[in-house]
């Protein structure tokens, strides 16, 4: 592809860690097509030591809650108007907006009704509730970015520009993991199976599942006794809110501890009880066989059970498009489902389950980045 004559200006916002990620990824991308590229907008540290204009600190972005929510919007709004009278005033050859739907849909619904071609990196989760927000997304964009496959379907049935990009996780981990390595890494012994906890990074997960999890893992225990268990916290306040409860339902219980480690955990582990998240598909691509959980709050799963339709809610089951993995919902979590759904994972369905977790991503392993830049030049055009 020919480089312009003149830099190309391409404006970005990214909301939060991952955004910042993807957004780095992507700059690098873009990069070695076009070396002069110009970027500006919202970006984090990792944007910025690429040479990232930041016109606003990411931390403005990265609210969650309703309640936080309403707290922050003045400051909220006031960025929003901000970067679109700096955007409006120094137009771009082309925007993306790196998820963050609530914030950057707006902006990008406003730039492309002046002109401005716009393109929206991870696709909102619209093929799961309120589907009627595909032409509110289609009326804000040129194109949007997909990271799994069954979101191009979505888009494509209703005839919205989508292009599937694969996802960055799928291209960063290895297709084949060293189990043996990767617990000799962590202080685990090679030689035997590792048992994974991992209740969640929100508080409310934690307060949930880990009970359940624990006594799970008890009951485990006394059919595979040289199991090992570990554990990952995202944080050490979290990591203090896991040990209150692991010291009121399983104080002898013995799990090796780390914080920060979510990936390592994972290569390192033979399976895991886990949190329906992004972290079921990290556990995929880490080849760590799992038996999903989900628990909400009674009014919260009241809500969601009414505007949610999908035969399966996990990532590795919906790349799947059938029951791959156990799912248990709400009071369907208990110690004796969880141990009944793990025991055949430590045994009998080990290799059969391993293939279809490599076959799926090989399925997304494409290059994501790249693909990404290339569709976003596309649009520039």
């Amino acid at each position: 592809m020919a480089i312009a004559d003149t830099p190309l200006k391409i404006a970005i916002i990214a909301g939060e860690h991952s955004g910042d990620i993807l957004g780095a990824d992507l700059m690098i991308a873009l990069k070695a097509i076009h070396p002069d590229a110009v970027f500006y907008g919202i970006g984090g540290p990792r944007m910025q030591a690429l040479g990232f204009n930041a016109l606003f600190d990411m931390e403005e972005l990265a609210v969650m809650g309703i309640v936080e929510v309403l707290g922050r919007l003045p400051r909220l709004l006031q960025v929003k108007r901000e970067i679109l009278a700096a955007l409006m005033t120094d137009k771009p050859d082309v925007f993306v907006g790196i998820d963050a739907p609530d914030f950057n849909l707006p902006v990008e619904l406003k730039l492309k009704q002046a002109g401005i071609k716009t393109v929206h990196y991870v696709s909102p989760s619209v093929w799961a509730w309120r589907h009627k927000r595909i032409f509110k997304i289609a009326a804000a964009t040129n194109m949007v970015l997909s990271l799994l496959p069954f979101e191009k379907a979505f888009y494509d049935k209703y005839q919205v520009p989508c292009t599937f990009v694969g996802h960055t996780m799928a291209d960063t981990m290895p297709l084949d993991v060293d189990k043996a390595a990767a617990k000799a890494e962590l202080g685990l012994q090679p030689d035997k199976l590792v048992l994974a906890i991992m209740p969640g990074s929100r508080t409310n997960e934690i307060k949930l599942l880990a009970g359940d999890f624990l006594q799970a893992a008890i009951l485990l225990q006394q059919q595979f006794p040289d199991i090992q268990f570990v554990t990952n916290m995202v944080t050490s306040a979290k990591a203090a809110q896991f040990n209150a409860i692991k010291q009121q339902i399983a104080p002898e219980l013995k799990i090796t501890e780390f914080t920060g480690q979510a990936r390592q955990v994972l290569l390192a582990s033979d399976a895991t009880f886990i949190t329906s998240g992004t972290a079921t598909l990290e556990a995929m691509l880490a080849k760590c066989l799992m038996v999903v959980s989900y628990r909400a709050n009674w009014l919260t799963y009241q809500i969601g059970k009414r505007l949610v339709k999908l035969a399966h809610f996990s990532l590795p089951n919906l790349l799947a498009g059938r029951g791959m993995v156990t799912e248990l919902l709400q009071h369907q979590v208990t110690p004796q489902a969880l141990v009944k759904a793990m025991v055949p994972l430590l045994s009998s369905e080990r290799a059969t389950l391993l293939q279809q977790y490599r076959v799926i991503h090989q399925s997304i392993k494409c290059n994501a980045s790249t693909k990404a830049a290339e569709a976003i030049l596309q649009v520039s055009k």
